[in-house]
C-alpha cells in the first residue's frame, strides 16, 4: 500500500509569490484551485499504484497499454480553515482496490512555522482502470497488506466503496422517499409551500424562497491548455469551475458575510468534456438549515452540460454537490423551498447530504 504513497508541498508560508496565486478576497486560500491539485494527485498515486513506485514518467498512454480515469470523488471535508501564513501538504495512497477500480484517500495538513502539523481537509477518491484500446475494465494490482495501521486503512476503503452503493440503492432517482422523509416533506409544504402567490414571502420567523429562483449558470468555451493527458478537459478544472459557480450561489442565497466551504459531497463523471466544447454549468440551492455551529447552512448542486450548437441539444457530463455555511456572525433565515415533485426529491436529497454530513464531522472530530 505504501509503494503508492505520493505528496507535495505549498510553501505558502515561505513564498509570497506563490501565495499570491492562490489567495482569496478575504486573505485566504482559493479552495477550488485546490481541488484541482487534488484530482491530478489521485491520478498520480492511481498510475504510480499501477506502474511501480520506480517509475517517474507515465509517457504514452497506447504504449502503456491503459490508462485511468475518475469515476466519482465520495466526499472531501473541511475540518479546519486553512491558515495561508503556513506551508500546505498534499498527500495521499491507494487504500483499497477492486477489480477495475482503486479507492485514494487524500489528505491537506498545514506544517511548519514550529508549530504542529494540523489536518485540515480529508477526501476519497474513486477511479478506475481501462484498457486503452477497447476502453473495457482492465483489472488492477491488488494491495498487498503489510502493517495493523494499513489493514485498517483497507477496511476503510471497502467500507467506503460499500457506503457508495448503499446510498446509490437508496437514490431518490430509483425509489420512493421513506415514510419519515415524506411526513417531513408534508409539514414543511403545510409550513412554506402553500401560498403561490409571489416568488418569495415572509412566512413565520424566516423568508421563503422557491428553488427555482435560486439558479445560477454560466456557459463557457473549453480550450486545450485545460486538457489532461487523455486530451479531454481536465476533471479538476471542472471542479474548480463548479466550485466556485456554487460558492457564488452560496453567497448571494446567504446574502454575503463570511461564507466557508464544509464539503463537497460527491461528484459523479458520467463523460468526458470534449476541447472545444460549450460547457454549461447551472446551480441550484437544494436545502438550507441552520445548526448551533453555523446560523445557515446550504447545499449546493452544479450540474455541467456540454451543450451541441448545432442542435442546441445538451447531455450532463458531470453533477457535483457542495456544503457551504455562514460563519461566525447572525444571518437572515431563509427556507429554499421545492415547488415540483422532482425539486422535492432534490430537497430531500440535500436534507440527506447535510445529515450524512453531520455524522461525518463528527466522526472525523472524535
Amino acid at each position: 500500500m505504501h509503494d503508492s504513497y505520493c505528496e507535495f508541498v505549498l510553501e505558502f508560508g515561505s513564498s509570497p509569490k506563490l501565495l499570491e496565486q492562490y489567495i482569496n478576497v478575504h486573505g485566504g486560500i482559493r479552495t477550488g484551485k485546490l481541488m484541482e491539485h487534488l484530482d491530478s494527485l489521485a491520478g498520480s498515486i492511481s498510475y504510480k499504484h499501477m506502474l511501480g513506485p520506480g517509475v517517474e514518467s507515465l509517457g504514452q498512454i497506447q504504449d502503456r497499454g491503459f490508462y485511468i480515469v475518475t469515476a466519482s470523488v465520495d466526499r472531501l471535508d473541511m475540518l479546519s480553515p486553512l491558515d495561508p501564513s503556513r506551508d500546505l501538504r498534499l498527500s495521499g495512497q491507494v487504500i483499497y482496490t477492486g477489480k477495475s477500480s482503486m479507492e485514494v484517500a487524500v489528505k491537506m495538513e498545514t506544517i511548519g512555522m514550529g508549530k504542529a502539523e494540523v489536518t485540515v481537509l480529508l477526501g476519497r477518491f474513486s477511479m478506475v482502470c481501462r484498457d486503452a484500446v477497447t476502453h473495457r475494465a482492465r483489472n488492477v494490482h491488488p494491495l498487498i497488506i503489510s502493517t495493523p495501521e494499513e489493514q485498517a486503512l483497507y477496511s476503510m476503503g471497502e467500507e467506503m466503496k460499500k457506503r457508495r452503493q448503499s446510498l446509490a440503492l437508496r437514490s431518490l432517482s430509483r425509489v420512493p422517499p421513506s415514510s419519515a422523509e415524506a411526513e417531513t416533506l408534508h409539514s414543511f409544504y403545510l409550513q412554506y409551500g402553500q401560498d403561490t402567490k409571489g416568488s418569495s414571502s415572509q412566512v413565520g420567523k424566516g423568508e421563503r424562497v422557491w428553488m427555482g429562483d435560486t439558479k445560477l449558470e454560466k456557459c463557457m468555451l473549453m480550450f486545450p491548455q485545460e486538457r489532461n493527458v487523455h486530451s479531454k478537459i481536465f476533471g479538476g478544472y471542472l471542479m474548480r469551475l463548479a466550485y466556485e459557480l456554487g460558492f457564488s450561489n452560496s453567497s448571494l442565497f446567504m446574502r454575503g458575510g463570511r461564507v466557508r466551504f464544509l464539503s463537497l459531497d460527491g461528484i459523479a463523471f458520467a463523460q468526458p468534456v470534449p476541447i472545444g466544447s460549450i460547457l454549461r454549468l447551472t446551480s441550484y440551492v437544494l436545502h438550507s438549515t441552520s445548526s448551533v455551529e453555523f446560523p445557515m447552512i446550504v447545499h449546493v448542486a452544479v450540474t455541467a452540460n456540454v451543450v451541441d450548437v448545432e442542435t442546441g441539444n445538451e447531455r450532463t457530463t458531470n453533477e457535483f454537490r457542495f456544503t457551504w455555511c455562514r460563519d461566525g456572525d447572525t444571518a437572515v433565515s431563509r427556507q429554499v423551498v421545492p415547488k415540483t415533485y422532482k425539486e422535492a426529491m432534490l430537497w430531500l436529497e440535500g436534507k440527506r447530504a447535510l445529515e450524512l454530513g453531520d455524522e461525518i464531522r463528527a466522526e472525523n472530530q472524535t
